[in-house]
Formats: structure tokens, sequence, C-alpha cells
């Protein structure tokens, strides 16, 4: 066992502060790797706060890591000391059941599921710990590789942000010729509006305020409305093939939905704690879809990391020091980030 450094929850709705970590010896097919950047994601504050329910402490955050392999075991093939990688939301699965063969490993149904990286219990019984630390030994199978073209810093939050937008994105065809609405502009949303446009769909965001607009518009949106302005429901109606939802807070779901063309999709990625109102005719009427995406499987998020690349971009960042977190989560609820906070891992 390998002690480092870390920070971490020690109790629901706990300040996260400095502690130290065990991390299991580099196994046979193990990557052992330096964190160099970690994102904060809006979820790390739901599950340290459990709102999701009951979540297991003291918790390290942390499910969108960048860094460089420090050792691997004999048994590694897909990677070499020096490598430049990234970890997701997933450090294990079954590998057995039909979604995991699928390359569907984040919708695993065998033994209990998707192993998270963090706030879970792995293999060996053991919690897992995430991101928010100096290092992590992961299987190499749930390992990819972070392209030259990307820096490790604005690749990080793409290990969560970039595949839960994209994976919906490619499902649901956006692209030349489709109308597709990204419903929220933060850290999950400004991703969206990144993906949607160099797959060439018509972009719109949805946006609670004009305040981002301009942000918006920079990133690739080709259209920008406020959804506090009963107005834009009325305007829009009708109008869009794909509707993403990436807001993590109850939304009036039938009016969204009257947004959507006949036979038009609502994909759900923000995962509010409170339940939501539906009434069916808004989905029943016009042959709708009201569906849900969860990140992605390693291939595809390896794949969504080379397109990135290739169209050089990765998140906007606002990089802060490990000491920073606390504010950091504040400034997250209060949507005061553009667009997502990465640590320094360095920091701790």
């Amino acid at each position: 066992m390998t002690t480092v450094a870390a920070y971490a929850a020690p109790a629901p709705k706990a300040p996260l502060e400095r502690t130290t970590i065990e991390r299991r010896d580099v196994g046979e097919f193990d990557v052992l790797i330096d964190i160099k950047y970690a994102g904060i994601c809006h979820s790390d504050i739901h599950q340290a706060q459990e709102g999701w329910g009951e979540a297991i402490f003291p918790m390290v955050p942390g499910h969108e890591i960048a860094g460089v392999v420090a050792e691997v075991g004999p048994g590694v093939t897909k990677y070499r000391v020096g490598d430049r990688v990234g970890v997701g939301c997933m450090a294990d699965s079954c590998r057995e059941c039909d979604n995991c063969k699928a390359g569907l490993e984040q919708y695993c149904t065998g033994g209990s599921g998707m192993v998270g990286t963090y706030n879970a219990v792995g293999k060996d019984g053991e919690p897992t710990y995430g991101g928010y630390s100096q290092k992590i030994v992961v299987d190499e199978n749930y390992v990819v590789r972070i392209p030259d073209g990307l820096s490790l810093d604005e690749a990080a939050p793409l290990l969560c942000a970039g595949i839960t937008l994209y994976s919906p994105l490619k499902h649901w065809g956006a692209g030349p010729g489709k109308k597709v609405a990204i419903l929220g502009m933060g850290g999950l949303g400004h991703m969206g509006v990144k993906i949607a446009h160099a797959l060439g769909a018509e972009v719109t965001v949805l946006s609670q305020s004009l305040r981002k607009k301009d942000d918006g518009l920079k990133l690739g949106a080709d259209h920008y409305y406020a959804t506090s302005d009963p107005e834009t429901f009325e305007e829009l109606a009708g109008s869009f093939d794909l509707i993403v939802s990436t807001v993590s807070a109850p939304l009036d779901f039938n009016a969204c939905l009257g947004l959507l063309k006949t036979r038009g999709a609502l994909v759900n990625v923000g995962a509010p704690e409170e339940p939501v109102a539906l009434n069916l005719f808004s989905v029943i009427g016009g042959g709708k879809t009201l569906a849900g995406s969860m990140i992605g499987g390693i291939a595809e998020t390896q794949e969504m990391l080379d397109f990135c690349a290739e169209h050089g971009f990765g998140a906007e960042i606002e990089l802060i020091r490990a000491d920073q977190i606390n504010e950091a989560y504040e400034r997250v609820v209060n949507s005061d980030v553009r667009y997502r906070f990465v640590i320094d891992t360095a920091t701790i």
C-alpha cells in the first residue's frame, strides 16, 4: 500500500480537508497514475452532501482525472510509464454482462454494477477514492489515453462533462441538418455547445438568463434564449430535433417537451435531487421521447477525447489550488464558474 495526500469530506456536508489515504499496490494489470489535474463536477457536491442518498465517508471526490503513468503492472499492454492518461467516472465493472461486452460499462448489470471512481466499493471490498489526490491505481481497461493535442488541465473535465454530452449527442444523431438545444450553460452545458457545434448541428442554448450569451455564441452556439422569458417557449415551440438538459434542478418538463418537433427527444443528463412532475400527454402528443443518459463506455470516452483533440478544444476552466476546493463548491452551487473548476493537484 502507498500513502498519498488527498482532500476528503470527513462526513456529509462537512468541509473538505487535507488528509492521507492508502492506494493499493500495483497489480498485474494495474496502472499507477500521478494525478496532475482533477476537475470539480457538480456531482461531487451532490455526493459529498448526500443529496443523492447515503454515501461512503470519508469521501475523496473526483472523477475527472488527468495525469501521467508512473508505474505499470507486468501484464499491462496498453500503457507505458510517461503516457498521458485519464480516468473518468468508473474504475471497474463486471466485464461479463451484456452491457459490458457491448462497451456500455457505465450500465453494468453484473455484480453490484459499475464501480465508481469514488463513493463506491471495489472488488477488493475497500472503498474507492477519487481524483482529489496525488496518485491513483486503476486497472488498465478503465484508463484512457489523452491525445497530445489536449492540455492535461483542459482535458480533465472531458472525463465526465465531455463524455456526458458526447454520448447522447452522438446516440441521438446530432449533426448536419439537425436542430439541437442545450439546456443549461454550465460545466456540462458549455461542453454540449462545443461538441454539438463540432458535430455540425445548428445549436441553440436555452439558459435561465442571457448573462452568458456572449460566451455561448463564442463557443459555437447559433442562437441563445432565456428560459425565464415566457415568450421563448412560444417562439421556439416545435423547433428542435433534440434537447439535452444539463440542469441539476427540477424543470418544467412539460414546457420543455413543447419545444420538440414531432418525434423529437429530450435527453436528461442533469440529475436533480428532487422528483419532477410530468404530464404524460406532453410525451404522447407528438410521439416524443423523454430519455436519460449517463456518461459513456470506455471506448466511447476514448473516441470523445480523440474527437475533441481533432477539433482543437478542451473545457473552459478556472485552475484552482486545493485549499480553494470548499470555496469552489460554494461557487458551483451559485453558478459562479466559467465553466469548470480544475484542481492543480501539485497543491495538495
